[in-house]
């Protein structure tokens, strides 16, 4: 066989692996979760304790509050009706 595509398979493979090996590694971490959730180890409200993080409404860090004027929320319209 010639040597690149030789050495091709054997990347191809490699890459199989790593990628099944990932899969088998995901599979084990959700089945130990489950295992523990099951035995009581973990506490069924584990998962709902991340809270999400405020993120900023412009650029400059600062976050949009309630506007002070309604008119000034209201998006501009071009004036054309259909």
């Amino acid at each position: 066989m010639h040597p690149e595509i030789l050495r091709e398979l054997n990347s191809q493979r490699g890459r199989e692996m790593r990628d099944r090996a990932h899969r088998d590694a995901l599979v084990r971490i959700a089945s130990r979760a489950r295992r523990a959730r099951r035995r009581g180890l973990a506490g069924p409200g584990e998962a709902d304790q991340f809270v999400v993080p405020a993120v900023p409404d412009y650029v400059d860090g600062s976050f949009l509050g309630q506007p002070s004027d309604p008119e000034a929320a209201r998006v501009p319209t071009t004036g054309r009706t259909a």
